[in-house]
């Protein structure tokens, strides 16, 4: 009997966050954003064999950011944007967060700036005290 385990919330987000982290990855990525490509014109920038590019592929694939197809012998592969939307909205979620974090930043730096009295530089002290 085949037992399909359920997905645990968030394994998506993993799988596309792993795959990003990976700069090769990144790379194929801004590639395919210009339009479909072999395998070989993904390799192409890259100073590392077709197989490596053949795995990152398929971790790309598995975080569904891109999708393969064969066309005879060539093998090709093209942006999946869905998941980039998932992520972002993913993240969207987090930075009116961060935006109220950094302003809060704000108003406690320029309150501690505005209550710091002045002191001389070492230079000005000198100066003040050869002027006496």
């Amino acid at each position: 009997m085949l037992s399909v385990m359920p997905k645990r919330p968030g394994e998506d987000l993993d799988l596309l966050f792993g795959a990003l982290a990976d700069p090769t990855r990144r790379g194929i990525i801004e590639r395919l954003v210009v339009g479909e490509a072999t395998v070989t014109e993904l390799a192409a920038p890259f100073s590392i064999s077709l197989p490596a590019i053949s795995r990152h592929l398929k971790v790309l694939e598995r975080a569904s950011l891109i999708t393969r197809s064969k066309r005879g012998r060539c093998r090709s592969a093209r942006l999946s944007p869905t998941s980039l939307a998932s992520a972002a909205t993913w993240l969207s979620r987090y930075e009116r967060l961060w935006a109220e974090s950094f302003d809060r930043l704000d108003e406690h730096l320029a309150q501690l700036t505005s209550e710091q009295p002045t002191t001389l530089t070492e230079t000005e002290t000198q100066d003040r005290d050869r002027e006496r």
